[in-house]
């Protein structure tokens, strides 16, 4: 009788095993929920823009853009109808070069004979002497914008070099040109400066303590556009950035 009461046993303990392991599995057969908050996984944000268009990003200001790609934020308002600047929307695509029935609103500064395109420059002008401010391209050639000593070197962080200086000491435009940003809407660069030397150049002058100059105003080489400050900075400095097609460099080279 006792070896029946055992197996007896035996087999309501296996039958409770089987129950509960049972039990253990079935949540696994059905996973938990996942919510996507992401916007879905075919947002436009995976597509890349269209050529001469910028697919607005989280964060993005129109000025930014237009400094990242070498233009006026004013050509950019134009060309895309904006009604409003300070409001774009993320996913929205911003036409960043000049649409073919458009002219450009900033157009390169005649120097001298040597700048004019070549077919336009008579045969006689060939034996000038080159120009002695901006080289024809791929070269331009810019003035120190401030005295002092770079305490930054040029990087893919910093996108430019950081003069030191002393408050209220004068900042000049690198080479002549025009005006296309004067105020501090571009978060880390304080108030800023920015002129445009032709379709391809572009120089940028941040941190000033003031601006001496206004969007659309023309400068020469060498004149005073504001005075170096520490807006946005943790010292007083100018940060110089040089842009090529909206790309930053190494401003250095560049500078006698």
């Amino acid at each position: 009788m006792n070896m029946p009461s055992k197996y007896l046993l035996l087999l309501l303990a296996m039958a409770s095993l089987v129950l509960n392991v049972g039990c253990s599995t079935t949540p696994r057969a059905k996973p938990a929920t996942v919510v996507d908050r992401s916007g879905g996984g075919s947002s436009a944000t995976s597509e890349a823009a269209p050529p001469g268009y910028y697919r607005v990003k989280r964060g993005d200001t129109l000025a930014r853009i237009a400094l990242d790609n070498g233009q006026s934020p004013r050509d950019l308002v134009q060309w895309n109808n904006l009604s409003n600047p300070n409001l774009i929307e993320v996913d929205e695509l911003i036409l960043v070069r000049p649409p073919a029935n458009s002219k450009m609103t900033v157009k390169p500064i005649p120097k001298t004979a040597g700048d004019t395109p070549k077919a336009e420059v008579p045969k006689v002008d060939a034996a000038k002497e080159p120009p002695k401010e901006i080289v024809a391209e791929p070269g331009i050639r810019l003035s120190w914008p401030a005295k002092g000593k770079v305490t930054d070197d040029f990087s893919e962080k910093t996108k430019g070099i950081d003069i030191a200086g002393k408050l209220g000491e004068p900042v000049t435009a690198a080479s002549e040109g025009k005006v296309v940003y004067a105020g501090n809407s571009l978060r880390g660069y304080g108030n800023l400066v920015i002129i445009k030397h032709d379709n391809t150049y572009l120089t940028a002058y941040a941190h000033n303590r003031t601006l001496t100059v206004k969007e659309g105003d023309s400068v020469k080489k060498g004149q005073k556009i504001a005075e170096m400050g520490d807006t946005d900075a943790t010292s007083v400095k100018l940060h110089f950035e040089l842009r090529v097609n909206g790309k930053p460099v190494n401003p250095t080279p560049y500078l006698q």
